[in-house]
């Protein structure tokens, strides 16, 4: 081995043992902790809306909405962007179909902010992640047809008779595999705070400081942090985040849940230096078709 490989590797592993003690276990595969990343610009926030927001019209038996209706009703509300959740997606999914789809985002004044995934990454080697992994790489692909820069991932739950170090590890080495396909492809990929492995903010940045590349990132939902203080997570796991899913809820530990302070998130992502999209994901028990329409106008006043 080379002196500089050699160095390289001692450099790696000195990183994720950092990393570990920080947070107690962290993937124990080699890996160079990032950093927060550097915007060379003040802070800038643009809208969208993840079309999950939507769930009870796109999918099921009440289904009366399709993902071209979604984008238009985007459009009606005057935001930037759209996340093109991708449960909602007609199968088998065929480039014809996410070229038509990039087009009508394009002509409606539009940019496909992200996808979404819903994956679990907390397997053994075998069959089954091997599956997942390929799901993942399938969705970086389809990305690329209809012009989706970033992707959300979940981690996972900790299978039963193992430990989080293990589940940890895992989900690292398959993150690390997909980045690899989504660095040739040019795709962010961007993982979630969505219980599991992923439920405090230790143990998010546990996993994103282990994974050795520049694709790779942070989705943070402002609503999955059911801590004692879900806002004090949110500022640790902002300077992180390349996508934002922001909720109109959170759930402190022993609280009712509550109405989320968007002014209070909106200056935690600016104190931050964050620049990207807030994509609104409501699942609160009001119509999205009065709501949501009300929270996106409260938002265009905090962002300006």
């Amino acid at each position: 081995m080379s002196q500089q490989k050699s160095r390289r590797k001692f450099l790696r592993e000195t990183a994720l043992l950092v990393a570990g003690a920080a947070v107690g276990n962290s993937v124990s595969r080699p890996g160079k902790a990032i950093e927060p990343f550097n915007r060379s610009a003040p802070p800038g926030l643009k809208l969208s809306c993840a079309a999950y927001s939507y769930r009870q019209f796109l999918a099921g038996r009440n289904k009366t909405m399709t993902l071209e209706d979604f984008v238009v009703k985007c459009a009606q509300m005057g935001l930037e962007g759209v996340e093109l959740t991708s449960y909602y997606f007609p199968r088998p999914v065929t480039t014809e179909y996410l070229h038509r789809l990039k087009r009508h985002v394009f002509l409606l004044g539009l940019e496909v902010s992200a996808t979404s995934v819903g994956n679990n990454f907390c397997l053994p080697p075998g069959g089954a992640r091997d599956k997942q992994i390929a799901y993942v790489k399938q969705w970086i692909d389809y990305a690329v047809e209809f012009g989706a820069p970033c992707i959300r991932i979940f981690a996972g739950q900790v299978p039963q008779g193992h430990t989080e170090e293990e589940a940890r590890r895992w989900t690292g080495e398959c993150i690390e595999e997909c980045c690899a396909h989504a660095a040739r492809r040019g795709v962010l990929l961007a993982l979630e705070n969505h219980g599991g492995l992923t439920s405090t903010a230790e143990g998010l940045l546990a996993i994103v400081q282990a994974v050795q590349s520049e694709w790779f990132g942070v989705n943070l939902d402002t609503g999955n942090f059911r801590t004692p203080d879900p806002y004090a997570d949110i500022a640790k796991v902002a300077p992180y985040a390349i996508t934002v899913h922001l909720k109109t809820e959170i759930a402190p530990r022993g609280q009712p849940r509550q109405e989320a302070d968007f002014a209070r998130i909106v200056n935690l992502l600016r104190q931050a230096n964050y620049r990207g999209y807030l994509a609104l994901e409501y699942e609160a028990a009001e119509s999205p078709l009065t709501a949501v329409p009300r929270h996106i106008e409260t938002l265009r006043q905090l962002v300006g």
